[in-house]
């Protein structure tokens, strides 16, 4: 099973939204047949089965094992991940593209950011697993608690400075066999956890 996978497909998408499979999935964090289920939910079995035969598919939900009960075999399904992630890929023509209004001061310009990063990411993840590879990436997240509105301007400005320093002494145009690779920094309030 997968820690996370990333949904490029409009049509598996839609699947993995549905509210009845959305709980089916969260429920085959751990195999389970559609008995169990159905007892877990409060479905009748064939409506299980309908939703899980759907899941199946679309690769959101894979066969653990068979199990033979009386005259009749059991199967007993997973989740393929632990977790999903919906690609923008999957809604193509309406993606967010961090091209259109490039300010980067705009929330919604964060999010196009963002949007980007979870469609490249989730093709780089996806080429990588059908080559049986590793993606390197590396990733850095923390809060910082602002004085003011002054002090989170500085700090804005300090961090481009820097991350602009640091691009500028490691990019290499001409590197024979190097590849370019994308660097997005963020800052945005925080969500109280609950």
């Amino acid at each position: 099973m997968l820690d996370v996978a990333v949904i490029e497909d409009p049509a598996t998408a839609e699947v993995s939204l549905d509210p009845v499979r959305a709980r089916l999935l969260a429920e085959l964090a751990e195999p389970s047949s559609a008995t169990m289920l159905a007892a877990k939910i409060g479905l009748p079995r064939q409506k299980v089965n309908y939703h899980l035969r759907t899941l199946e598919q679309h690769g959101l939900v894979e066969l653990a094992e068979e199990r033979r009960k009386g005259n009749m075999t059991e199967r007993v399904m997973r989740a393929t991940a632990a977790s999903y992630v919906i690609s923008p890929t999957a809604l193509a023509a309406v993606q967010p593209d961090p091209e259109r209004a490039p300010d980067r001061l705009s929330a919604r310009w964060l999010l196009a950011v963002a949007a980007r990063l979870v469609r490249d990411v989730g093709n780089l993840l996806t080429g990588a697993s059908k080559a049986g590879k590793k993606v390197a990436t590396f990733a850095l997240d923390g809060e910082v608690r602002f004085a003011s509105a002054a002090d989170r301007a500085a700090f804005a400005e300090e961090l481009a400075t820097a991350v602009t320093s640091l691009v500028a002494k490691y990019h290499d145009e001409s590197a024979a066999g190097g590849r370019a690779h994308r660097v997005v920094v963020a800052v945005h309030p925080s969500i109280p956890k609950e």
